[in-house]
C-alpha cells in the first residue's frame, strides 16, 4: 500500500506531460497550416485596444469560420480576410518592446507575405493637422542617447545628432546642467548580411509606390457634432520618430522637426518596421493626426484621436484591399 502511495504522484505527472505535450509545438504548428496556405498572407497590427476593436467593428473583416482566432503567448491572433486579401491581426501593446516581441511571435507562427501597420501619431510638422494620414518613407527610434557630462565639449561633436538643452533655456540660452544628449544609433540585424548601424530606416518602395496611388476618401467628421473645417489629406514619403515617450512638448516637436525633418511621432513604429526588415518582409505604416505633440494649446479630444484611428484605418485597409488583388506579392 505504501509503494501505491508513493508513485501515484509520479503516475499524475507522468501523464500530465503526455497530455500537455503535444500542445506545445505540432498541434499549434497543424492549427495554423491552413492559415498559411492562404496568399497573400498580410499581419495588421495596431497597438491600442480601441484600435483592435476598431478593425473588428469595421464590417472589412470577415472572421474565419474555421479557424476565427490563435492565442499565443497572452496575444490573441484573429484570422479572416478583408476584401479577399486574407489577414492576421494583432493587438501589439504600447511601446516598442511590446510591438517588437508580438510581431515576432507573427513572424514565427505566421507565414505572412508583409506587415501593415496602423495608428495614431502626434505631429511634429506644421503641415500635417488633425486627422491626416501619414505613410512615411523612413522611421527612426529617437529614443536612444548618450547623455554627455556638463562642459563636455559638445559643440565639437556631430551636432546633427545632439540636443543641447541649454539651449533651450528660459528667457535666454546659456548653459545648463542636464547638458545635452547626443542621438545613438540601432544594430540591425538582417538575414543575409553583416550587422551594420542605422538611424534611418527605409520602408519598401514598392509598397510606398501602392500607397501613393491609393484614393480613399478621409472623413471630416467624427460623429454628429464634431468635424474639422477641412477634410484631412493622405500623406506618403515623409518622416517618422519612435521613442518609448509620449511628446507633449512645444520645443522638443520643434527640436525633431529642424533636427531630423520629422513629421510625425509615435511609440512603436520603428521597432514594427526594424522587426519586420530583419527577415526581408515588407512593411509599411498608416499613422492619422491625433494631437501636435505639444504644439497645441491644450491635449486634443477623444474624437480627434478617434477621427485619426478612423482615418489611419480606412488608408489601411484600402491598401490591403489593393494588396489582395495581387498574387505574388513584391519584397524588393
Amino acid at each position: 500500500m505504501e509503494i501505491k502511495i508513493q508513485r501515484l504522484p509520479l503516475l499524475v505527472l507522468f501523464f500530465s506531460v503526455l497530455c500537455f505535450k503535444p500542445t506545445s509545438g505540432r498541434t499549434l504548428t497543424l492549427s495554423v497550416d491552413p492559415v498559411n496556405a492562404r496568399r497573400p498572407l498580410i499581419g495588421l497590427v495596431m497597438s491600442y485596444i480601441t484600435e483592435a476593436e476598431a478593425v473588428g467593428s469595421s464590417g472589412e473583416f470577415v472572421p474565419s469560420s474555421k479557424i476565427p482566432f490563435v492565442d499565443l503567448y497572452g496575444r490573441r491572433f484573429h484570422i479572416g480576410t478583408i476584401r479577399n486579401a486574407s489577414v492576421v491581426y494583432v493587438l501589439t501593446g504600447q511601446r516598442r518592446l511590446n510591438a517588437g516581441i508580438t510581431v515576432q511571435i507573427l513572424l514565427d507562427r505566421f507565414k505572412v507575405d508583409g506587415i501593415v501597420h496602423y495608428g495614431t501619431a502626434g505631429s511634429a510638422n506644421n503641415s500635417m493637422s488633425f486627422g491626416d494620414v501619414s505613410v512615411p518613407k523612413y522611421v527612426a527610434f529617437t529614443g536612444s542617447w548618450t547623455w554627455m557630462k556638463f562642459n563636455s565639449d559638445i559643440k565639437n561633436d556631430d551636432s546633427s545628432s545632439v540636443l543641447t538643452f541649454g539651449e533651450y533655456n528660459v528667457p535666454n540660452g546659456g548653459e545648463n546642467l542636464l547638458s545635452g544628449v547626443k542621438f545613438k544609433t540601432e544594430e540591425f540585424y538582417a538575414v543575409g548580411k553583416s550587422m551594420e548601424e542605422v538611424f534611418w530606416l527605409e520602408i519598401n518602395s514598392n509598397w510606398l509606390q501602392i500607397a501613393q496611388n491609393l484614393k480613399v476618401k478621409l472623413e471630416r467628421c467624427s460623429n454628429e457634432s464634431y468635424c474639422l473645417p477641412t477634410t484631412p489629406k493622405l500623406v506618403t514619403g515623409l518622416r517618422a520618430s519612435t521613442a518609448d515617450i509620449f511628446c507633449d512638448n512645444a520645443a522638443y516637436r520643434q527640436f525633431l522637426f529642424e533636427k531630423f525633418g520629422v513629421s510625425t511621432v509615435d511609440e512603436e513604429s520603428s521597432a514594427i518596421v526594424m522587426t519586420a526588415m530583419s527577415p526581408g518582409v515588407p512593411v509599411i505604416v498608416f499613422r492619422g493626426v491625433s494631437d501636435l505633440a505639444g504644439g497645441e494649446a491644450t491635449r486634443s479630444s477623444t474624437s480627434l484621436m478617434d477621427l485619426a484611428s478612423i482615418n489611419a484605418l480606412k488608408a489601411a485597409i484600402e491598401f490591403i484591399g489593393v494588396l489582395g488583388k495581387q498574387k505574388n506579392l513584391v519584397y524588393t
